[in-house]
């Protein structure tokens, strides 16, 4: 119960109004159900000669509220029939339940309109909330965590949230408030078969309860399940390519038939105990039912209740009106169990630590020069194995620095830092003497632009793949950017110019297109300070030429680090260093490099040897 109220004060605040006109109308559509069945007591005790018509007007205060509410009713009643007969005043009842029962179904029907807006309200919040964290969180979350699995927790996830606190809304405010109102009409016509009532219905209540007590661990199993089903789906069609070519079809079909029985496996056992509730209840109920028609008719026939034939018949259609709300809870409490399961998966989300926050008290660089400095920097992802040793660079202001050595040894890594997606481990990295850590990180990040060597572009126009991250970009900016990218001729040559779709990841451009418009994207940009991860490496001599002339320009000017993967793209960086095993080892000069005879030369020899 506790997760449940946590649950509940988390989201549904925001939407106080929708609460309150849900309660209001609920507890409308109970009093008139009370009040709409009350006119089968004098239909059938005075019409058909029960009880005999013979009742004066009472006035308030002569008499108990019960008392006088029953004496009033039959006089009103017998009235009736000695003005309109027997059979008016029969179709004047039946017109008025008919009335009745529409001012119910009509207020039944508010309480559901009203809580509405706070039902999508509320998962739109928990979508929103969830989409937030994943933006915010450093990238160092989702290399433990599978996008499949991700997408499964903002989608079947928070539908399981949904209905868990529909349902809560319904336990909490709607079947309480009717079996209340019941209850207190039973008390009123007989408490001694309503007390034998509250003796039996929770030992009908805990038999029910306890189909459920495993429903919520294997709930969690079963979306856990769900989301390793969507990272198989993500993984199959992200890599389609290499499944063909090394045909792998049934490979992958039959690990994803294997998990897909495992989830139906998990799946059935759920549903099956989920819709064991409703007959487990209906046949609970009928036999309390049974048991208390046994129980009631007993006391009539002994005289010991003080209610009659007709009164009880009254009971028994409130006490048949508690049956179904009970068994709405007792389905809720399932529904209830499967949300919290789905809740916890989301909440491994929405409370994860960001590590990488902005200090309490900012600095700012109110003059940037563009220096760079990292000072015994090391770092590694699991904190006992380091990727980066004790390195040591400084780039001054419009230099360009490369980073050059074999795959694994922290290029970039050493990268990665400096826009702080991680946070070293120990020693610093500075930009005109501030610790980057002691920047805003928004204000770190506006200072860099990135072009990576996978070019990362958005299902969208080319347009607004340029003017990412630019607010208010003109069409003007973005065609002077694309000019100095080398990207305004081929842009022109496409069906609708700069409004084209380049489809999933720019799927419809060729890779130094997609690299021409990364590089167009950091012009517009205009960053001081740049960084180049291997940006060149993927392409074809012809790209690559067109690429490189882009980035030269890009590079005029600006702080640049770049993590090389072709040597011959950096001869003429004013300083390079080769990184081995995370220690740099060497640094200078092309020709001072060469002169050193060591690691640099080994890798200019194996290139040339290609």
């Amino acid at each position: 119960m506790k997760e449940l109220w946590t649950l509940f004060r988390r989201f549904v605040p925001p939407y106080r109004k929708y609460l309150f006109l849900n309660i209001f109308f609920n507890i409308l559509a109970a009093f008139l159900t009370l009040f709409s069945f009350a006119v089968i007591i004098p239909i059938l005790e005075i019409l058909f000669k029960i009880r005999e018509a013979n009742y004066v007007y009472m006035d308030w205060g002569s008499g108990s509220v019960k008392d006088v509410v029953i004496n009033n009713f039959y006089y009103y009643t017998q009235e009736c029939i000695s003005q309109w007969g027997p059979i008016g005043t029969l179709t004047a009842m039946a017109g008025l339940l008919v009335v009745m029962t529409m001012l119910k179904t009509g207020a039944t029907y508010l309480s559901s309109y009203f809580v509405i807006p706070m039902r999508a309200g509320i998962v739109r919040d928990i979508r929103n909330y969830v989409y937030d964290k994943i933006v915010r969180l450093p990238i160092g979350f989702f290399t433990t965590e599978r996008k499949g699995d991700v997408m499964a927790r903002m989608t079947g996830d928070v539908a399981e949230i949904e209905n868990s606190i529909m349902s809560t809304l319904d336990m909490l405010f709607k079947d309480p408030i009717m079996i209340i109102v019941c209850l207190s009409m039973m008390l009123f016509l007989s408490w001694q078969l309503t007390v034998f009532v509250l003796l039996l219905l929770p030992i009908a209540g805990s038999l029910m309860g306890r189909v459920g007590k495993r429903l919520k661990r294997a709930s969690f199993e079963g979306q856990q399940q769900w989301g390793l089903l969507m990272s198989n789906i993500e993984e199959t069609l992200g890599g389609l390519r290499i499944i063909k070519a090394f045909n792998a079809e049934q490979k992958v079909q039959d690990r994803f038939h294997d998990g897909n029985q495992e989830f139906f496996r998990i799946t059935r056992n759920v549903q099956r105990r989920q819709s064991l509730a409703h007959p487990m209840s209906e046949f609970l109920g009928t036999v309390t039912i049974a048991i208390v028609l046994v129980f009631g008719g007993t006391l009539i026939i002994k005289g010991v209740s003080g209610m009659t034939a007709a009164s009880f018949i009254y009971y028994m259609v409130m006490f048949y009106s508690i049956i179904n709300p009970a068994k709405d809870l007792t389905k809720a409490m399932y529904s209830i169990q499967k949300g919290l399961a789905s809740m916890e998966r989301v909440d491994a989300i929405l409370n994860a630590q960001n590590p990488i926050q902005d200090p309490a008290k900012p600095e700012s660089i109110e003059d940037l020069q563009g220096e760079i400095q990292y000072k015994n920097v090391t770092f590694g992802y699991d904190p006992d194995v380091p990727v980066v040793k004790n390195a040591n660079i400084t780039i001054r202001p419009g230099e360009t620095v490369a980073l050059v050595g074999q795959s694994g040894s922290g290029k970039s890594t050493m990268a990665d830092l400096l826009p702080r997606f991680y946070d070293v481990n120990s020693g610093k990295i500075m930009i005109d003497g501030h610790d980057i850590r002691d920047l805003k990180v928004h204000d770190l990040r506006s200072l860099m632009g990135n072009v990576n060597q996978e070019a990362i572009l958005f299902n969208d126009t080319i347009f607004n793949n340029i003017a990412f991250g630019v607010k208010n970009a003109t069409m003007e900016q973005v065609v002077q950017a694309a000019k100095i990218a080398n990207a305004h001729d081929f842009i022109m040559a496409t069906e609708d110019g700069y409004n084209t779709n380049i489809g999933d990841r720019g799927c419809r451009l060729s890779g130094g297109q997609r690299q021409r418009l990364s590089i167009a994207r950091a012009i517009l940009k205009n960053p001081p300070i740049l960084i180049l991860d291997e940006a060149t490496s993927a392409l074809d001599s012809e790209s690559e030429k067109l690429v490189q002339e882009a980035l030269e320009r890009l590079m005029k000017n600006r702080t640049t680090l770049v993590i090389a993967h072709r040597l011959s793209t950096i001869k003429n960086a004013s300083q390079i260093c080769v990184m081995h095993e995370g220690e740099i080892v060497e640094h200078g000069t092309h020709d001072e490099l060469l002169a050193l005879n060591g690691y640099y030369t080994r890798l200019v020899e194996m290139q040339s040897m290609k």
